[in-house]
Parts: C-alpha cells; structure tokens; sequence
C-alpha cells in the first residue's frame, strides 16, 4: 500500500499549502505582494490537480492492463487443469498451484486499485464508500455519516484515505471488538472521528480526528488507534 500512501501524502500537502496560501491572502498585503501570492495559490492548485490526475492514471492502467491480463491467464490456467486432467500428478498440481497463484494475485491487484481510488467512492459518494470499507474491515464497525450531500472530490478522498489508515491500526494494534466511524459537518469543516475500545495510545478518549475544508484536511490521531 506505499503507492497509494504516497499519492494521498502528496495530494494532501498540496492542498494544505493551497490552504495557507488563502490565509495569508486575508492579511493586509501590497498589490505586488498580492499578485504574487495569488500566483502561488494558483500553482499549489495545479500541483493538487496533477497529482489527482496521475493516480487516476495509475488506477486506469493497473485496472484496463494488468488486471486484465491477469484475468486472462487465470482463464487460461483453468482451461489448462481441464485438459490434465488424466494427466501425472506432478503436472496436475504444478497447474493448479499456478491457478491459485494468479487468483491470489488479482485479489492483491484488486486491494490495490481499490486503496488508490475505490469506484464507489467516484460513484457515489463518501458515505456509501464508507459502508462498504467498514464492510471489509475485520473488526464490525458502525459508520455515521450526517451531510448527505457530496463533498468536493479532494475532500472525501482524503476523509475516505485518512478512515481506511485508521481502520488498518485499529485491526493490527488495538485488539478492539468494535469500532465507530461519525461524520459530521460544521459549517465550513467536516470533523471526523474514528473511535475503538482497543487499547494503546496516549490519550483515553480513543479517537482519531480529522478536520477538512473543501480546500484541504487536516489530521491529528489519538488514542488506541
């Protein structure tokens, strides 16, 4: 998962020097200086917007090409212990071990794409995204999400990255029975918390909070997660 961890690291410096760039533009400045901090907010936005467009590449190639062809040769395998069938045993198991192999690999392919980018999220939304994490989470996990609207696109990938982060430390280090996701909306800033009756951390509240604006997320962690 370094890949995806990169793109999202990426993605949210950009947006939180974009995000520094706005304040500083509310202080008294001359028209020189003025200009040439709205260029840099400019700039922080490309940076933001090619860096989005590079990792739906990535999701476009792995998805169209070697997912793909690794499906092709998972059906080539299977045809391929069809016809050995009444062949030696050793050629019977190298095959079938093959065919394990290569479905073992689309599943981690397929994880893969899905840390990236997931369709659903696209789709449909942060809420539904959500659901269908905590549906593949190995501890049970009740999600709250309050604004049914969408949010902007940078937004609920970095609140739906920053969630998934949380949740593979809740399963690895806690040792929780549960875990509850809420998602609340506060005027300008989306506050979300992801709690855990696990244990570690320093702080006893157990909670891993993030701010974000439609510019950007900002994220601190405590707790067991």
């Amino acid at each position: 998962m370094t890949l995806p961890v990169m793109l999202y690291l990426a993605t949210a410096y950009a947006a939180a020097r974009a995000a520094l760039t706005r304040s500083l533009l509310a202080l008294p400045l001359d028209d020189s200086l003025r200009a040439e901090m709205v260029e840099l907010s400019r700039s922080r936005a490309r940076i933001l917007e090619a860096f989005d467009a590079q990792r739906r590449r990535i999701e476009r190639d792995l998805h169209d090409g070697a997912q793909q062809r690794l499906t092709g040769l998972i059906m080539t395998l299977g045809l391929a212990r069809l016809e050995l069938d009444g062949a030696p045993a050793p050629a019977r198991d190298l095959v079938a071990r093959a065919y394990d192999e290569a479905n073992q690999a689309l599943v981690e392919l397929r994880d893969l794409v899905h840390g990236i980018h997931p369709q659903v999220l696209t789709d449909r939304g942060l809420g539904p995204a959500l659901d269908e994490l905590a549906e593949r989470c190995a501890v049970p996990v009740n999600v709250t999400v309050r604004p049914a609207e969408r949010l902007p696109e940078p937004v609920e990938a970095a609140v739906w990255f920053t969630i998934a982060e949380a949740l593979t430390n809740v399963v690895r280090h806690s040792r929780a029975t549960q875990a509850s996701v809420t998602i609340e909306r506060h005027g300008d800033e989306l506050v979300v918390e992801v709690r855990d009756d696990g244990v570690g951390g320093a702080d006893a509240s157990g909670a891993v909070a993030c701010w974000a604006s439609p510019t950007g997320c900002r994220c601190w962690t405590a707790g067991s997660c």
